[in-house]
């Protein structure tokens, strides 16, 4: 079965999974074989544990070869024990929500817009400011409307 290595490394890429150092596992089964892929972190991650678990590997000996440290290792064990492979899958870093434009400043927003369509993202600003204290650049508000509506759009599909 031939793999199109670039296009399986773009997937890998685009979930989150690319192992970024493939060179630091020196692990045999990694080496030259179709099946195990350096480059999979979910797959490099899975196998360290299991060497440890199946195989009786120390997790000094399971860190080294995979190319962690052994903190590493433990919150690779801690995820997986509590999600499955699931928790090996990296999460997604920086902030989860809006900080200044958070949901309960956008339900003003779009009631403002709602009653006066034609208010400027600057006007929109300029109330919430007013409002809520908080300052906001235009383009940020723009970019949360987007966001907004591109929701709007993915759920009626």
């Amino acid at each position: 079965m031939s793999i199109d290595c670039q296009s399986k490394q773009q997937t890998l890429r685009a979930n989150g999974t690319l192992n970024p150092h493939p060179d630091k596992i020196s692990d045999s089964l990694f080496r030259g074989a179709d099946f195990f892929d350096a480059c999979d972190l979910l797959q490099v991650k899975y196998e360290m544990l299991r060497r440890v678990d199946a195989e009786g590997w120390s997790v000094t000996r399971a860190a080294d070869v995979f190319g962690v440290s052994r903190p590493a290792f433990y919150q690779a064990r801690t995820a997986f024990d509590q999600n499955g492979l699931w928790g090996l899958i990296p999460k997604k870093r920086g902030p989860k929500e809006a900080y200044k434009l958070s949901a309960e400043v956008m339900s003003v927003v779009l009631q403002l817009l709602h009653t006066t369509p034609q208010l400027a993202t600057n006007q929109l600003a300029q109330h919430i400011q007013a409002h809520f204290g908080l300052v906001v650049h235009p383009r940020s508000i723009e970019r949360a409307l987007e966001r907004q509506e591109k929701k709007r759009k993915d759920k009626t599909w």
